[in-house]
This record gives C-alpha cells, sequence and structure tokens, in this order.
C-alpha cells in the first residue's frame, strides 16, 4: 500500500485506537475487539516488549481486510521504526519529533505522523515530510487550537492524541483535524478482562464518527 492510500485509510477510518496491553495476547483480543465494533484505524505501542509481534500477527490476520490499517506507536527512534516497518506496520507514530525517524519513514515510504504541539514542531516536521501531525497531548489544548494553527498553515493536517473522547470528537472535527487518536477513553479493558465491553465502547465511536 502506498503512502497516499495508507493516510486516505487513516483519514476514512476518522478514528485510531491507540493500543497497549500487558501481554501480548491480551494486546491483540483488545485489537480484535476494537474491529469487531468497527474501529479499523489500530496503533500498536512500543511501550511493551513484543509489539512487532503484536504488528505482524495482526497485519497478517486482517491481511484481507482493507479497511483495517495497523500502525506502530511511541516509536522513539529509527531503529524501532524500521523494526515496526519490517513486522508490517503501514504507519508510524512518535510523541516527538525524530529527524532520523522521519527519513527511515520517507525510506520506506511509510507516514510518519510525529507528534508536534507548536508551530515551530510542526512546520519542521513538515519540512521533513511528515504530511499528518500528530497534535500531542492533545489535553494540553482545545479543538480552537486547531483552527489557530490552520489560520497560518491551513495545508497542516492534524491528528490529535490524548484527551480526546466521544463527547468532544465532534468538536475536533469541526475545528478541521484529519482524523483523532485515542487510547484510555476508547480501549481500556476493565479488571475483568470483558473485551465486549471495548467492541461496545467501539461501536459507540464509530456511531459518533458516521455523522460527521
Amino acid at each position: 500500500m502506498k503512502k497516499y492510500n495508507i493516510l486516505q485509510a487513516i483519514k476514512k477510518a476518522k478514528v485510531v485506537a491507540v493500543v497497549s496491553g500487558k501481554t501480548i495476547e491480551e494486546t491483540q483480543n483488545i485489537v480484535d475487539a476494537l474491529i469487531l465494533g468497527g474501529v479499523t484505524g489500530i496503533e500498536i505501542t512500543f511501550r511493551m516488549d513484543g509489539a512487532d509481534l503484536i504488528i505482524k500477527n495482526m497485519v497478517q490476520k486482517y491481511a484481507n481486510n482493507s479497511s483495517v490499517i495497523i500502525g506502530a506507536g511511541t516509536v522513539l527512534d529509527s531503529a524501532t521504526a524500521r523494526i515496526a516497518i519490517l513486522a508490517g506496520a503501514k504507519y508510524i507514530v512518535s510523541p516527538g519529533f525524530d529527524l532520523e525517524t522521519a527519513k527511515i519513514c520517507n525510506l520506506y515510504q511509510v507516514p510518519y505522523l510525529a507528534g508536534c504541539l507548536t508551530i515551530t514542531e510542526m512546520v519542521t516536521a513538515v519540512k521533513a515530510g511528515c504530511e499528518v501531525i500528530k497534535l500531542f497531548p492533545g489535553s494540553a489544548v482545545d479543538p480552537s487550537y486547531v483552527k489557530a494553527v490552520k489560520g497560518p498553515l491551513p495545508q497542516i493536517e492534524i491528528m490529535p492524541t490524548g484527551g480526546v473522547s466521544i463527547d468532544n470528537m465532534t468538536d475536533w472535527f469541526a475545528a478541521g483535524v484529519f482524523a483523532v487518536g485515542a487510547g484510555g477513553n476508547l480501549v481500556k479493558l476493565d479488571a475483568n478482562k470483558d473485551y465486549s465491553k471495548i467492541t461496545d465502547t467501539a461501536k459507540q465511536w464509530i456511531q459518533v464518527s458516521n455523522q460527521l
């Protein structure tokens, strides 16, 4: 899948779930529950051991489902980015911007969604080839910030992550975001490990996003 097509798939998905379970099995079950609920944008974070294996397994499992787009998150350096890409990650997400990571993603023609907060950070990332900026932490600002950024920089595509909820998702999209990233508000697993609740939550998110 070429870079443009990957970005369009993320845009179509609208919601990217940031997933990090306690074990490989738990994480894979969360991914399955999300996809069952209609959330097809999946970001497997490298906050846990075995993230590359999870990416490989999930990419293979959903190879025949063109709507499912699996990427890697919490990628802090180019070495991790390459591991994720070789495992099958379709896009790379970082909490900040790293030039060497941008270079390796450009080499493999994989979208790099770098985490930025300020205008200067965003301009730097775009110059390095980042087509979509991860606004992080989204909880530090509100949707009006997106409108303020797009005033002087209307060409910048933004995906807020952190602080996005089913209640404020509409406001973010009204401000002109490309997509939204969501972690705990979407993928939190209860003590009983009832994955059906994640599926139910995913369905609620998708119901709202389909109206946007």
